[in-house]
């Protein structure tokens, strides 16, 4: 099947000469291939895919694609003509955690919509509302017909979105208040105390950090009495711990109720999940859902790029994480030296270590939440004063911190051109763009981004900055597996040709060992007293990280990916008799 997408956003006629109606070849032959409307329309049934339109567009609004051949099937659901298309739909499993892997863009979170109910399956015609009849036959003779008859009978469904710092805007009280008032089943007790949120109750949403809110989501989902929950990537901006803690508390909910569960963090994913459903396809073009595998199957397929069953390969090469050898240490020039430095908000105490950061260095600082990182950040660029200490000299610094805020209502073309004298020209386009897959999204609203999109446009303005220091706070959150590798190489080369360095604040253990050359870690009592050691090796700050944690990894001897050690294990006992906490074979 072909498939043509017409974005609405970009898609500009009032702007254009009608470049792509004029070309089209069957258009020029006298049949309306590419109608003139609104936007610009295409024909499916009529289009060649000779991709002309697509070239031809000023606006690169127009995008072509076939879907494989085996694909035989009638779609769940499409947006409007010339749309993103979902083909299939994972399989709810009581008793059990199902696990939705794949890129941004693929329709993972359509999914759960239409799983909770909050979207109906149009199958594949828009403007038409198909009968639940109509809906139980697509899937019959699957699990799914059953889940969709029982539908008639409102299921009731709890749902954690992706963008919790939406949550704030829309409810302004206490989280004690907000809590409460979603407490159904009576466990809100045992859920503050296993997620370690009993200090904000008397908080207001909007005061609380990105992991604090992030926890309070889950713990509202979970007090919830209901059927099936969805938690849509629930890992972000929570530390190791707190995802492996986050993991078990669903784990146990999914012993009696039906639990999915999208997320980015491998690891995590590994941890918590039963099976996996695997997304492909093309990108805000259409989505495919594997068939269920065990975990470390679809994670391992995923990581391939290949779906056996479907004889489709969807990457190029398969993703290895390299076990990298020790960092060498080489002669640079300091960049910035920082003294003993503290610092004191209300009740919360920072000390940091003297240290020092080279020139072109790239620095992961990592640890627990609430140990005051992004304290230490604030201070480093001139937003908090130290108490105590703090930088020897004035650097320029260009930082992305922990929460986006793109503000307005702009196109993000706008929001570039506030850094950037000419995002359009090709220099541009290759440096910071196209490792971003942003050359797209130009003239798109900022308002309309997803919380990926949003990520990637933050740390584009960041590292399209001349600065000394590029400082970033938690980039990999909402990006997936595939963007967070590529962000790391960007930031890599970004800071050797601008000859600056890099500080990077990060959670997810793989995306800094692939970008650090060095660590600063955080320890202490969290929202209490932080304490951050001197940089050091990498390798010796992960193992100080995950022995204070009392969390150990392996890597899978297939992919080299990391995985968590379950707690208690043969491998976790032996490596922590051994003091290696930090991967090993």
């Amino acid at each position: 099947m072909r498939i043509a997408i017409v974005d609405r956003e970009r898609c500009n006629p009032k702007k254009c000469d009608w470049e792509c109606f004029k070309a089209c070849p069957i258009n020029r032959k006298g049949e309306e291939c590419i109608k003139k409307s609104k936007n610009a329309e295409i024909e499916e049934d009529l289009c060649i895919g000779c991709g002309i339109c697509v070239t031809k567009c000023p606006f690169d609004a127009i995008k072509i694609v076939n879907t494989p051949e085996e694909l035989d099937e009638k779609p769940v659901h499409r947006f409007g003509k010339n749309a993103f298309v979902l083909y299939r739909l994972p399989i709810p499993k009581p008793g059990g955690v199902v696990g939705l892997l794949g890129g941004n863009g693929l329709g993972k979170s359509t999914a759960l919509k239409i799983l909770s109910g909050s979207v109906k399956p149009n199958l594949g015609k828009p403007g038409e509302e198909p009968s639940l009849e109509d809906i139980s036959g697509l899937f019959r003779g699957t699990q799914l017909q059953e889940y969709f008859h029982d539908m008639e009978e409102e299921k009731r469904t709890a749902y954690k979105p992706q963008r919790v710092e939406e949550i704030p805007r829309i409810y302004e009280g206490e989280v004690k208040k907000f809590l409460e008032d979603t407490d159904e089943r009576g466990v809100l007790d045992e859920v503050l105390d296993r997620l370690s949120i009993e200090n904000v109750l008397d908080r207001k949403l909007d005061e609380l950090s990105g992991g604090e809110l992030q926890r309070v989501a889950i713990a509202a989902v979970i007090c919830k009495d209901a059927d099936i929950y969805y938690f849509d990537e629930p890992s972000s901006y929570l530390d190791v711990y707190q995802r492996l803690q986050m993991g078990k508390l669903i784990q146990d909910l999914a012993e009696e109720r039906t639990v999915m569960v999208v997320d980015h963090d491998l690891a995590t994913l590994d941890y918590l999940a039963d099976t996996i459903h695997v997304f492909y396809g093309e990108p805000g073009a259409y989505g495919i859902v594997s068939k269920p595998y065990s975990t470390r199957k679809g994670i391992n397929a995923y990581l391939e790029g290949y779906i056996r069953e479907d004889n489709v390969r969807f990457r190029e090469e398969p993703v290895k994480f390299d076990i990298r050898a020790p960092t060498k240490e080489r002669e640079r020039s300091t960049l910035l030296e920082f003294q003993k430095t503290k610092k004191t908000l209300g009740n919360f105490n920072l000390t940091v270590q003297e240290g020092e950061l080279a020139r072109e260095e790239q620095l992961g600082i990592f640890g627990a939440n609430a140990l005051g990182k992004s304290t230490f950040a604030k201070i480093l660029t001139g937003e908090l004063e130290a108490d105590e200490g703090g930088p020897d000299r004035e650097v320029e610094i260009s930082y992305k911190p922990q929460k986006i805020d793109t503000g307005g209502s702009g196109r993000v073309i706008d929001f570039l051109t506030k850094v950037v004298e000419n995002p359009y020209s090709n220099e541009f386009k290759n440096k910071i763009l196209h490792p971003l897959g942003l050359e797209g999204l130009l003239e798109n609203r900022v308002s309309t981004l997803s919380g990926g999109e949003r990520q990637r446009l933050a740390i584009a303005v960041c590292l399209s900055k001349d600065a000394d220091i590029y400082l970033m706070d938690e980039p990999s959150a909402y990006l997936d597996v595939d963007q967070r590798l590529r962000v790391a190489k960007l930031v890599q080369s970004v800071s050797s040709q601008n000859e600056a360095s890099c500080m990077v604040i990060d959670h997810d253990i793989l995306f800094l060992d692939y970008l650090s050359e060095r660590g600063m870690v955080f320890l202490g009592e969290p929202g209490v007293d932080g304490k951050a050691l001197k940089p050091g090796g990498l390798e010796s700050s992960f193992n100080k990280f995950l022995e204070d944690l009392g969390v150990t990894f392996r890597r899978d001897p297939h992919t080299g990916r990391p995985r968590a050690n379950k707690p208690d294990s043969v491998k976790d006992r032996e490596q922590k008799k051994n003091g290696n906490y930090y991967y090993i074979e």
